[in-house]
């Protein structure tokens, strides 16, 4: 009897982190056969974050966004997706997060009765606006899902209380500890280009909701910092999206501390967290990766689904509001009890164990006996 093809979706460099250890999971399962599908505009990208574990994708889907609109991700992404599970043979369809390939990949499962998995499911922030449109795909993907898998107990019991059937659950932690554990475990080499200061800090930034005056409050206050601390430097890995780097340059440019990169590999980012003094981000996966590192977090957001880190104090949020974050910045600089009860390292999503929990309790739960 042939192996299962379960189709495993992809569509930004963050997804592919927390799907690799899955994907990897099923190959050496001896049940299953993955096939990557990567969607997306940004190919090279996908294709650098892929081949930091050594993997390629056998299918690639090229997003046309001629007017910049979601829509189009979406359509595009669906009329796909759809013809790939007759090609593929596809028994299950696979996917991380809330973006909106992730919501697209749930539907033509769900019309196509196809057994949808969810990786990392059961965030919520509870508000339809923050993050937009994340919060709408995840519930999306939500109620088309056979199998929900939860990072958290709290994850968990936010699909109870959506009425989602216990069977359905399972709390497996994140797989981005997984991708972290074993890549920080293999010692790698810190960028050649990171700022040589006492007090390094990494930044990322991509939020949509954030585009505007927000980020340009936020790249304020980093600059304002830098110009203030004179032992306080940044390492900007910058995302390609224009709203993001015209101002990250505008703004950050210019200046001996503060190094704008270009995306990094998964490998060199583990390693400029492993040497950051602080992160300073909106990024969902950061939240989760540096605590468990002993990194303090400030994160460019008013609200997260990811409260089991600031209840461990190793998280803060701090919004994009200028004056807020430089006096989040100026506190830990000064402080150094307030630094080191947030730099202490936490593990509130998972042992690096997840994709294996989650490949079990596929092969168990919703695919066909022999």
């Amino acid at each position: 009897m042939g192996k299962t093809i379960c189709l495993c979706v992809v569509g930004t460099r963050p997804e592919v982190i927390k799907m690799a250890p899955v994907i990897e999971q099923l190959r050496a399962s001896d049940w299953a056969r993955p096939v990557v599908v990567s969607i997306g505009q940004h190919t090279e990208l996908l294709v650098q974050a892929l081949s930091d574990f050594g993997l390629v994708a056998d299918h690639h889907i090229a997003i046309d966004r001629q007017r910049g609109s979601v829509l189009e991700v979406a359509s595009q992404a669906m009329d796909r997706l759809d013809a790939l599970i007759d090609e593929t043979g596809a028994a299950c369809v696979v996917a991380q997060g809330d973006t909106t390939t992730v919501m697209a990949a749930a539907l033509v499962a769900f019309y196509r009765r196809v057994p949808f998995v969810h990786v990392e499911a059961g965030l919520r922030t509870g508000d339809l606006d923050a993050p937009f449109p994340e919060e709408f795909n995840r519930r999306v993907a939500a109620l088309g899902a056979r199998l929900h898998c939860a990072p958290t107990p709290q994850a968990a019991q936010k699909l109870r209380d959506e009425g989602i059937a216990e069977d359905a659950i399972l709390h497996s932690g994140n797989t981005v500890i997984d991708a972290l554990l074993a890549t920080a475990g293999r010692g790698p080499a810190l960028p050649a280009d990171f700022p040589k200061v006492a007090r390094p800090i990494l930044v990322t930034a991509h939020r949509r909701e954030s585009f505007g005056p927000q980020i340009e409050e936020a790249f304020g206050a980093l600059r304002d910092a830098v110009d203030r601390y004179e032992d306080i430097g940044l390492y900007f890995p910058v995302h390609p999206n224009p709203n993001i780097r015209a101002v990250a340059h505008r703004l950050l440019g210019g200046h001996e501390r503060i190094i704008l990169t270009e995306p990094q590999a998964y490998a060199q980012l583990v390693a400029a967290m492993q040497a950051s003094w602080i992160v300073v981000t909106d990024s969902g996966g950061l939240q989760e990766e540096a605590p468990a590192l002993g990194k303090p977090v400030l994160v460019l957001r008013d609200v997260t689904e990811r409260p089991e880190a600031i209840a461990t104090g190793a998280v803060r949020l701090v919004g994009t509001d200028r004056n807020r974050i430089l006096d989040a910045l100026s506190l830990l600089h000064a402080d150094a009890s307030a630094y080191a009860r947030m730099a202490q390292p936490v593990f509130p999503y998972g042992d690096g164990h997840a994709a294996e929990r989650i490949v079990d309790a596929m092969r168990k739960r919703i695919l066909p006996a022999d």
